[in-house]
């Protein structure tokens, strides 16, 4: 009798199972070109369980060479996106570098400081503060500094007289470990006329990381943070006071719970 329920549960648990699965690859493609071709597999995969469901045996034979095919395809098209999602399983916490909470707090205050007067003077700045996933790549590009972090040291990297001020700078605990270093760019295709290429490079770094962004528009003086991706266009220091602490000390206040 126990068999006989279980082998009755087992195929609703199975897909219970897929389903949660299938919508949270969705979720974390939401925003991304992959998205909209997950959708489409979707209602590929519908219809391949109304087949095997009514017992449609061509269809279902159909159904099932094309998965077979489209997994290589996927793969081949959307390696970007799929290399993105591997390096963040192994996030465990933010800022891979201990410090104590009120080092942090002072390196946030700092950055939102050098921040927002750049953004007064209508300076262009990318600054990525790195967290778990290393930037090695960015910062071999760029110009190695590792000095300590202060306000004054990051606006006069970005002043137009400094010979650093193209790029971004490279943060990893209380240290600017490089400047001058270059990010790649999102291949989002749904952007707006006027994003340019700091915008695009804030959210190529924090999509192929789990850096957090922060940057000023050298035309408009706005400042924006990107982080998983997102760009988030900040009003005042306060809000990006806050915002940094959040992304920042959030991990790991839910670390030490």
């Amino acid at each position: 009798m126990p068999f006989i329920i279980w082998s009755s549960i087992k195929p609703i648990i199975e897909i219970v199972i897929l389903w949660i699965v299938f919508y949270r690859i969705l979720v974390f493609f939401e925003g991304t070109r992959a998205f909209q071709v997950f959708k489409g597999i979707t209602y590929l995969l519908i219809a391949f369980l109304v087949s095997q469901i009514l017992g449609f045996d061509t269809l279902n034979w159909l159904l099932t060479k094309f998965f077979g095919i489209s997994i290589i395809a996927l793969l081949i098209l959307f390696q970007q996106e799929l290399r993105q999602g591997l390096a963040r399983l192994g996030q465990q916490h933010l800022f891979n570098v201990d410090l104590a909470d009120s080092e942090i707090l002072m390196i946030i205050e700092d950055v939102a400081q050098a921040v927002y007067k750049l953004s007064k003077q209508k300076i262009g700045c990318l600054i990525a503060i790195e967290r778990e996933i290393k930037l090695k790549s960015s910062i071999e590009s760029g110009v190695v500094m590792d000095s300590k972090i202060s306000s004054e040291l990051i606006q006069s990297i970005f002043s137009s007289q400094s010979p650093l001020h193209d790029g971004g700078i490279i943060i990893r605990g209380e240290r600017i470990l490089a400047a001058s270093c270059l990010f790649p760019l999102s291949e989002k295709t749904n952007f707006s006329k006027i994003i340019g290429t700091r915008h695009r490079a804030a959210i190529g770094i924090s999509e192929q990381t789990d850096s957090i962004a922060i940057m000023v528009s050298e035309e408009s003086g706005e400042i924006s943070v990107a982080a998983d991706g997102r760009l988030t266009l900040i009003l005042d220091k306060e809000v990006l006071s806050n915002m940094l602490r959040e992304l920042l000390l959030r991990g790991r206040e839910k670390k030490n719970a």
